[in-house]
């Protein structure tokens, strides 16, 4: 059984006309499906240039220790090379606006995006803010402060 928040959600004049339900592909799913709700029936993306996709929704995240992370759709990156521009998109408890997702063209050809086509997926997960303690010095570990490669490939 899955742990349930409460998510108020705002369909947005432009998102399709009912088509933008936000549903979990399985039962099992950890991410909802993201739809690209933009004005134009298909926008294409040149190689290495990102666009952002309005999602056509608004949230409200009623548990003010969790937040809404979007990752890019793993089929969508294999296959064509778009993927969430900056990595993952962090939708704040306190954010009302509509969702954007930015994607990245990471292929070498043109890419085309249509209107309704789902384009990445929204994981609600808790956060910690941090209480931060200036200190002299930091405990000792086996790693220390060996970098990028330092325990293997």
């Amino acid at each position: 059984m899955h742990s349930l928040i409460a998510v108020k959600i705002k369909f947005l004049p432009h998102s399709g006309s009912g088509e933008n339900g936000l549903e979990y592909a399985t039962a099992d799913s950890a991410g909802v499906d993201l739809k690209a709700w933009m004005p134009e029936s298909e926008i294409s993306i040149a190689p290495g240039q990102r666009y952002p996709f309005p999602a056509g929704v608004a949230l409200e995240i009623t548990e003010p220790s969790v937040a809404g992370f979007v990752f890019s759709r793993s089929g969508l990156g294999t296959r064509q090379g778009l993927v969430v521009s900056q990595g993952v998109g962090v939708i704040d408890p306190d954010y009302r606006g509509e969702i954007m997702v930015s994607l990245l063209n990471t292929s070498g050809e043109q890419r085309t995006v249509s209107r309704g086509q789902r384009i990445a997926q929204l994981v609600f997960m808790p956060w910690f803010r941090a209480r931060f303690e200036e200190v002299q010095e930091l405990s000792q570990t086996s790693r220390g402060a060996g970098g990028f490669g330092h325990s293997g490939e």
